[in-house]
C-alpha cells in the first residue's frame, strides 16, 4: 500500500520538471474536490464528535451566540444611544460572520497536525483537509444563521430581494478563509508557535473591525474602517442581510483581497505541499 510519505517523494521528483509542482499542486485541489462524499462526510463526523452525547449538539453554539448578541446588542445600543431596533440586526449578522472568519483562522493551526493519522497512513489530496475543514465552518455558520431569523420575526423586518446578494458575499469569505486556512496551516505544521500568534491576533482584530461599533462613530478618521480587510468581508455579507447594497468600495476591496489571498495560497502550496507530510 502506497503511503502519503512515499506519494510526496513522488510529488517532490515530479516537481524538479518545469512547471512540475504547479501541475500537481492544481491536480491535487481538483482530485479533492472530486471527493466530495469524503470531506462532506468527515466535516459533519467533526461536528459530531466534539458534540457527541450533548443535548443540544451543534446548537449549543447557537446558543452561546443568541446570549452574545442579546447581551452585546442591548449594552452598545444604550452607550452609543442607537435605536435597538436598528443596532440588534447590526451586530447579529456582524458577530456571526466574524465567528465564521475567526473560526477559519483559530482553528488552521491543526488544519494538517490534527489530521497526522490520515496524513501519514492513507493517500489523500491534501485540499480534501481545507474542503474539510471548510465544510465544517459553514454547516456552523447554518446553524448560527437561526438567530438572525429569529431577529427579522422579532422587530417583523424584512431585507428584501437585496439580501440575495449575502449568497455571492458568502461564497467570496468562504473562499478567502479556506485561502488563509491553507496557508497558516502550511506554516503551523512547521512552525507550531503559530497557532498562538494567530490567536493573540485575532483578539485584536475582533476589537479593531466594526462589529460592534459603526465605521460612522470614527467621523474624520473612518478611513482606518477601510483599511481593514476584515471589515469588507463582514460587510459584502452583513449589507445585504441589513437591506442595504454594498458599495462599490467593499466589492473592489474583497475582489484586491481574494486575489492576494489566492496568489499567496498557490505559492504556498505548490512550494511546500509535498513536505507537509513530513513536518506533521
Amino acid at each position: 500500500m502506497k503511503t502519503s510519505l512515499d506519494t510526496d517523494f513522488f510529488d517532490q521528483t515530479t516537481a524538479r520538471k518545469p512547471h512540475g509542482a504547479s501541475v500537481v499542486a492544481w491536480s491535487d485541489a481538483i482530485e479533492g474536490l472530486s471527493l466530495w462524499r469524503l470531506w462532506v462526510t468527515l466535516g459533519w463526523n467533526d461536528i459530531l464528535q466534539r458534540y457527541r452525547r450533548s443535548i443540544l449538539g451543534p446548537f449549543w453554539l447557537t446558543a452561546s451566540m443568541a446570549i452574545m448578541v442579546i447581551a452585546l446588542g442591548v449594552l452598545y445600543a444604550e452607550l452609543f444611544k442607537m435605536p435597538i431596533r436598528e443596532f440588534l440586526p447590526f451586530i447579529c449578522v456582524g458577530l456571526l460572520v466574524w465567528n465564521l472568519l475567526s473560526g477559519f483562522l483559530a482553528e488552521a493551526g491543526v488544519l494538517f497536525t490534527g489530521s497526522e493519522s490520515y496524513i501519514k497512513q492513507i493517500r489523500l489530496p491534501y485540499s480534501v483537509y481545507v474542503y474539510r475543514s471548510t465544510w465544517s465552518k459553514f454547516v456552523i455558520f447554518a446553524h448560527n444563521f437561526v438567530i438572525y431569523f429569529g431577529v427579522l420575526l422579532y422587530f417583523q423586518f424584512w431585507p428584501g430581494a437585496v439580501m440575495l446578494l449575502a449568497i455571492p458575499g458568502l461564497i467570496l469569505v468562504l473562499l478567502n478563509g479556506a485561502l488563509a486556512n491553507l496557508c497558516i496551516g502550511i506554516i503551523s505544521a512547521r512552525f507550531r508557535d503559530v497557532p498562538q500568534v494567530v490567536t493573540s491576533v485575532v483578539q485584536i482584530v475582533f476589537f479593531v473591525t466594526p462589529i460592534f461599533w459603526k465605521p460612522e462613530l470614527l467621523q474624520s478618521r473612518a478611513y482606518l474602517a477601510d483599511l481593514n480587510p476584515f471589515y469588507h468581508l463582514i460587510e459584502i455579507v452583513r449589507a445585504p442581510l441589513l437591506g442595504q447594497m454594498p458599495t462599490a468600495k467593499h466589492y473592489l476591496a474583497v475582489l484586491l483581497i481574494t486575489l492576494i489571498n489566492l496568489a499567496v495560497a498557490s505559492v504556498f502550496f505548490t512550494r511546500y505541499r509535498a513536505r507537509i507530510a513530513y513536518w506533521v
